[in-house]
């Protein structure tokens, strides 16, 4: 039977990874793959991280399963990060927290969760998302669409964004990036997000907060201002959480799904679907990249080392933003990539079309993807002359 099957395109980032590799440009630059780099262009272990996982190795006692809601004490942590330690939902019991494998595990379960118990709400998301958005919701069986969220001039389109959510059917999702959007790099401001919010109210939709990059934008509390207020303002919202980022932690697969609901038992109801929903996925998540999250948060010396860490990468990144528009300051073309400076977070939605992209690929080995976005983390003081003088050669 599988000589019907066919060959199907690969990963198109898992398809650059390969292509850079074999590059033998020695100064060719990789831009596309999502990960934290330090400036000598690895993916380092956090300080915090290696003193959890030591302490863990000489702690450990057994290696059993940790059930389809994950470990409480992972959730503990991760509720009061995302909420607010202070929350008023939180006080209320009105939030149930189920540890998944990664961001992307808990999507799917918030899928597969809208898809059986939410029967025939369509799913709105971002013009452009995160390209596995589309996979996700559709393998779910959830009708997708899209509203728009970037502008032709590659500026954030906002009055375009809350016209199309006002046109939204009553009781759809929405799915919204709460900081660092992917692919872009545009934010809301806390203005915004007051609009985006009265929208759904008077609408009644029901908010998807995908918040993967807590940390990466201004900082831990100001990048949850969305999450915040949506759930503090609204009787249901879904929010997907990631720790993979934050804690550099990517191969351990770590995330959550939070659901908030009107009341404490109506939580109780959610979270009754919810386990189901995660045993026919998975059965139970993988337990030790949500340890090395509760050692750590659990911890005031570690909490601190690890704050310390996050905010060095995001310095590092704000810095780098700024340094490349002052880069391209000689070719006249600061002002054109000027919004480079404004995103925030790893991604940025430089504006090069596929053909400059194409060029800047065959000609001076760099890598990103064809869409024009970067991984900013792929910068350094070392490349970004190289970068800004081939970034000029492709606008000519």
């Amino acid at each position: 039977m599988f000589e019907q099957i066919e060959r199907v395109p690969g990963d198109a980032i898992l398809g650059l990874i390969e292509a850079f590799k074999k590059d033998t440009n020695p100064q060719k630059v990789d831009l596309g793959v999502g990960v934290y780099r330090d400036a000598a262009g690895n993916t380092p272990v956090m300080r915090a991280v290696k003193e959890a996982e030591a302490r863990l190795l000489k702690n450990e006692t057994t290696k059993t399963y940790i059930g389809s809601h994950g470990a409480p004490a992972y959730g503990d942590v991760v509720l009061p990060m995302v909420l607010g330690a202070d929350s008023a939902v939180l006080k209320a019991n009105r939030a149930s927290a189920t540890q998944s494998p990664g961001g992307t595990g808990a999507l799917r379960l918030a899928a597969d969760f809208i898809a059986s118990q939410l029967p025939g709400k369509g799913i709105w998301v971002s013009d452009p998302t995160w390209p596995n958005h589309h996979g996700i919701f559709t393998a779910a069986g959830i009708e997708l669409h899209k509203y728009p969220y970037v502008d032709a001039d590659n500026r954030l389109d906002f009055d375009g964004m809350l016209a199309a959510l006002k046109k939204i059917p009553e009781g759809d999702v929405v799915v919204l990036h709460a900081c660092c959007h992917n692919p872009t790099g545009f934010d809301l401001s806390q203005q915004q997000w007051q609009e985006v919010l009265a929208v759904l109210k008077e609408r009644q939709l029901l908010p998807l907060v995908d918040f993967a990059y807590q940390g990466f934008g201004e900082g831990l509390d100001e990048d949850a201002y969305g999450v915040r207020l949506l759930a503090e303002n609204l009787d249901e919202v879904i929010i997907t959480s990631s720790c993979s980022k934050n804690f550099g932690i990517y191969c351990e697969r770590t995330g959550c799904l939070i659901l908030v609901a009107k009341n404490a038992e109506q939580m109780e109801n959610v979270r009754s679907q919810v386990a189901i929903v995660a045993r026919e996925n998975y059965s139970n998540p993988p337990a030790h990249g949500g340890a090395i999250v509760s050692e750590i948060l659990h911890d005031a010396e570690l909490s601190a080392m690890w704050r310390e860490e996050l905010t060095e990468m995001r310095d590092r990144i704000n810095t780098l933003r700024r340094d490349f528009v002052e880069a391209l300051k000689p070719y006249g073309l600061d002002e054109k990539y000027a919004c480079v400076a404004e995103q925030r977070g790893m991604f940025s939605y430089t504006g090069l079309t596929p053909e400059q992209v194409d060029r800047l690929r065959d000609e001076f080995g760099i890598y990103m993807v064809r869409s024009g976005r970067a991984n900013v983390a792929g910068f350094s003081h070392e490349n970004l002359p190289y970068l800004a003088k081939a970034i000029a050669a492709v606008n000519d």
